[in-house]
């Protein structure tokens, strides 16, 4: 079978399309022939060596795949087989035409999804819906969500005001994703390719103060919200870091500010994530939450995905589709 394989850590051009035996599932496996490949954020930083791999190279790439179950291994439920399912493996070989995963990670697809909105879906809904309940909004407070119109930053601005935002204030790169941050809910966008973007939002404020920050850009920005946001009541949750590093605040920036920083991540968070897979795509089945797809490329093209991903091109989800 043809599947993407990681030969080293370094750029794009480690990607390469080989033949390679097709997996078999094991005990508590299935295997699903996949339809739908979502390129994620972190699979770029950890190709591009940001985190350790773990397994020795070359090995298939990939994180999460969608189609339908083919094959179950011994001690796992037979009526999976002929399911459309979206699955997570551990941590590689989805980036192939057949893909081996646990079967306690296969999400099943409801109708009237599609496999590819699903695939396209299910990450960014699944880290928003937990992100907005231990926000805890109660239908007063205003919201800042970073890098609004693309990934998780997507699915919160859509999910926002019927989770208790009142104002939603969004950032995003340019004119073409604040016109989409603003269709999918935010009531203001701020361009935070501006490295002042900061001040242009307590201007934009006027005296107001932000809640709640959804921070997925941290870095040094972060530090220059703190001002911005509501003394003994604002709250800072982090969950990204698309500057190269965490939102770089101490408890000294805090306490005086009364300001709460909320750290989502780690393996009790990525619990609440899997916990809330399901629900993501309900919500997406009932037309509550749009999958974004930027576009479909083929599987071989994975390098090419990822160098889209890598330059912040994409507006929506890139999907790699194996020749089925």
């Amino acid at each position: 079978m043809q599947a993407i394989v990681m030969t080293a850590v370094g750029g794009p051009e480690v990607l390469v399309p080989r033949d390679v035996a097709a997996p078999r599932p094991g005990p508590g496996e299935i295997v699903v022939r996949a339809e739908a490949i979502p390129v994620l954020y972190p699979e770029t930083r950890l190709r591009a060596g940001e985190f350790s791999i773990g397994v020795e190279l070359p090995a298939v790439f990939g994180f999460q795949a969608a189609g339908v179950v083919v094959e179950a291994g011994v001690e796992t439920a037979a009526a999976l087989v002929g399911q459309r399912v979206v699955v997570n493996t551990m941590g590689l070989g989805a980036y192939a035409e057949l893909v081996c995963a646990p079967a306690a990670s296969a999400t099943l697809i409801p109708d009237g999804l599609t496999t590819a909105d699903a695939a396209a879906v299910l990450m960014s809904g699944s880290v928003a819906l937990p992100l907005l309940a231990r926000a805890r909004l109660t239908g007063t407070e205003t919201v800042l969500i970073e890098a609004a119109a693309t990934g998780v930053g997507s699915a919160l601005t859509q999910l926002a005001k019927g989770s208790g935002a009142a104002r939603v204030i969004a950032t995003a790169g340019g004119p073409e994703k604040a016109a989409l941050a603003r269709k999918l809910g935010a009531d203001e966008v701020i361009d935070h390719r501006d490295p002042h973007w900061p001040d242009r939002l307590r201007e934009q404020l006027g005296g107001a103060t932000v809640d709640v920050v959804f921070d997925s850009i941290g870095g040094t920005t972060a530090h220059g919200l703190l001002d911005a946001m509501t003394p003994l009541h604002g709250r800072m949750l982090g969950y990204g870091f698309l500057s190269g590093a965490p939102a770089q605040v101490s408890a000294t920036d805090l306490i005086p500010r009364g300001l709460t920083l909320i750290g989502c991540a780690g393996p009790a968070w990525l619990g609440t994530v899997a916990a809330a897979r399901g629900e993501a795509l309900g919500r997406a089945a009932a037309g509550h939450l749009a999958p974004l797809i930027d576009s479909v490329l083929p599987l071989d093209q994975a390098s090419r995905a990822h160098r889209l991903v890598d330059d912040r091109v994409p507006v929506g989800r890139v999907i790699l589709r194996p020749e089925l």
